[in-house]
């Protein structure tokens, strides 16, 4: 094992800080291998969803793995198309039974409904009951805005533990970081190292931060790769990240970031790059009509 840094969320519970993503349908094919692979080099965080359609698959790649259940954080999340009281609960009886496990550590809902926030609230409070009985360790969000924490904190009981978001150099979301901070939710990177700006961008408007001369240099200064050196700046300053690969020397890489530190300056100098432009998808549109998936209970 290496040096790795934990986290401590907000209900005791501890999170390993980087862990693998797997959100790619065209490759779902490559995703027991992946897990297997990420758990091999030392990896012990693995985050996926139900409307990635792998949930299975990632089953499969932690038992083949060999390492103790015990020993590996679980994510996945709530798909819209499930949301409700009663249906979050039937989903997540899904969700175990395809990963073959007998409890998660992370459940989350995946997206905000803008257009029906009363079953994001319902939702919520399905989590909140398999919290209570002792069937997630710990339950989070994703995507949600400053005005949807305050949303769901107003007619719920407890705080996530964790709201998995975009950010990266160039969408660094550091207002919605302060917020999360503030009320004891731990931000979590997806796309970390911009891959959304890579496959949604406008290349007129941001480019692929990895070959911003910023970073090059950077990489150039500590012998490391562009990729490395991003996902330095989100543990340094106390973010969880999951950068997705389903190449076992690109997995490898991403987890090679424990035998250095980013200068104070150098901090800065990535922060800086940000534009304030997302790639993704954005939470005040999101409907499960954006994504056609069929999930079974």
């Amino acid at each position: 094992m290496t040096n790795q840094p934990i986290i401590t969320l907000n209900n005791g519970i501890k999170m390993p800080a980087l862990g693998l993503g797997v959100l790619d349908r065209d490759t779902r094919h490559l995703t027991t291998g992946a897990v297997e692979a990420a758990l091999k080099v030392g990896y012990r965080l693995i985050d996926t969803a139900q409307s990635y359609l792998n949930e299975q698959d990632v089953g499969a790649g932690i038992a083949r793995s060999g390492i103790p259940r015990s020993e590996i954080f679980v994510t996945t999340k709530l798909w819209l198309s499930k949301y409700g009281y009663d249906s979050a609960l039937r989903a997540f009886d899904g969700s175990l039974r395809r990963l073959g496990l007998d409890y998660l550590d992370l459940f989350m809902l995946h997206w905000p409904v803008p257009s029906d926030f009363e079953a994001t609230v319902q939702s919520w409070k399905a989590a909140e009951k398999l919290l209570a009985d002792g069937r997630t360790r710990a339950i989070g969000v994703a995507n949600f805005t400053p005005t949807y924490l305050k949303q769901l904190a107003e007619r719920t009981e407890v705080t996530p533990a964790v709201n998995q978001v975009e950010i990266h150099p160039l969408f660094a979301q550091k207002e919605l970081c302060k917020t999360n901070q503030s009320l004891g939710i731990v931000t979590q990177a997806w796309s970390p190292i911009g891959g959304s700006v890579r496959k949604f961008g406008d290349p007129s408007k941001v480019s692929d931060p990895l070959t911003h001369p910023t970073l090059i240099g950077l990489a150039e200064k500590y012998g490391k790769t562009p990729a490395q050196v991003v996902l330095r700046w989100h543990l340094e300053q106390g973010r969880s990240a999951i950068p997705k690969s389903f190449r076992p020397e690109r997995i490898a890489e991403n987890f090679d970031l424990f035998d250095f530190a980013l200068s104070a300056e150098d901090l800065a100098a990535i922060d800086a790059l940000d534009t304030g432009k997302r790639s993704g998808a954005n939470p005040e549109t999101m409907s499960a009509a954006g994504l056609n998936v069929t999930i079974e209970d």
